[in-house]
């Protein structure tokens, strides 16, 4: 396949001018773009709308492109990055025995928001950036989200009497992409949005929204009838969401995490909920005591079959786009907007 390659402009340290490009450097620099591997790593396959659309804006920029799909066992992935420059991803683990066995990765991009699947400390290690592609999957989620609320606001949709959204208040813990569009969709339903982030210092960002924002975590839950959680998982946040926090919410509270189980005190959320038989808890990420939970509580508790926060059409296709444009911009022009690790000159 043919391709064009435009080397970036070189200008003069010394002087205004640009310095050309001599003929021996334009072959070096596009025999060896001729031989980058680019390579679609996905346990979980992305729809072929998306792979389609992947392979044209790769194989357009004058990559090879190479796909792993339904693979079953790490070593798998392991042997099929050996010879590639770029790896994008779905949920697959890069671990550090992956990131080893990839002698010419230069870019790991995760199609999607979170980033906890890559060890990104041996990614640093080896200069290998790792990119996300935030905001491709929001809305999805967001959408979920209040699916989950309406759903066990009645009552997983069983007979009897529940209760409407309007009117209520829905605490959002963690204001970024997907938070702010939970508020804004709560908010078209008639509900009272109030939100918690430390990192969001601007006020107007709250304002625009029409969103209250509260002074604590402990404010904020017990604040909230549904508590919308989209907080990631660090060393700070894990286990943090438990019993003292459950124990504070409102009469007939329901937490929605369509975040990261890893952030549950699954051992205090067990304990409120026996001791509250009114609290509620929906989850699109099944949490490790998930059979004896579901056996406890019943009626207040949902988890779905697997994690279906990006399980659209539109969300798929849209991160595997802008995973692929990603790797372009990163191997043509060193674009790193997104890139979640350290950068590789702070790691030598």
């Amino acid at each position: 396949m043919g391709f064009t390659y435009h080397l970036p402009t070189r200008h003069n340290p010394f002087g205004d001018d640009v310095i050309e490009w001599e003929q021996s450097e334009m072959i070096y620099f596009t025999e060896e773009k001729k031989n980058m591997k680019i390579l679609i790593a996905t346990e979980k396959p992305f729809a072929k709308k998306a792979v389609d659309g992947m392979t044209e804006i790769l194989a357009g920029a004058g990559y090879e492109v190479v796909r792993l799909e339904k693979y079953t066992e790490p070593e798998e992935l392991i042997a099929a990055v050996a010879d590639v420059d770029g790896l994008i991803i779905r949920s697959d683990k890069v671990t550090a025995e992956v990131l080893d066995a990839a002698k010419n990765l230069k870019v790991v991009v995760r199609a999607g928001a979170g980033y906890d699947n890559v060890n990104l400390a041996a990614a640093s290690a080896k200069d290998v950036a790792v990119m996300n592609t935030p905001g491709q999957n929001s809305n999805a989620v967001a959408e979920l989200a209040l699916g989950m609320m309406i759903y066990m606001s009645r009552n997983k949709f069983t007979p009897g009497t529940g209760f409407e959204l309007q009117g209520k208040t829905v605490g959002i813990h963690a204001y970024g992409n997907v938070g702010r569009l939970v508020a804004r969709k709560a908010k078209a339903l008639g509900m009272n949005v109030i939100a918690y982030d430390p990192f969001v210092t601007d006020r107007a960002l709250f304002d625009n929204d029409g969103v209250e924002p509260v002074g604590s975590v402990e404010e904020l839950y017990a604040a909230s009838d549904y508590l919308s959680l989209h907080i990631p998982a660090t060393e700070q946040t894990k286990k943090s969401i438990g019993y003292k926090l459950l124990m504070s919410m409102p009469k007939g509270a329901t937490l929605v995490n369509t975040a990261r189980k890893e952030v549950i005190d699954e051992v205090g959320l067990e304990a409120a909920m026996m001791e509250r038989t009114d609290l509620k808890y929906i989850t699109d990420i099944a949490p490790d005591d998930n059979s004896t939970m579901a056996a406890l509580f019943g009626a207040r508790f949902f988890a779905t079959p697997k994690k279906m926060g990006a399980e659209t059409a539109e969300a798929n296709i849209n991160a595997g786009l802008a995973a692929a444009r990603q790797v372009v911009g990163y191997l043509e022009r060193g674009e790193n907007r997104f890139q979640v690790n350290k950068k590789p000159c702070d790691c030598k």
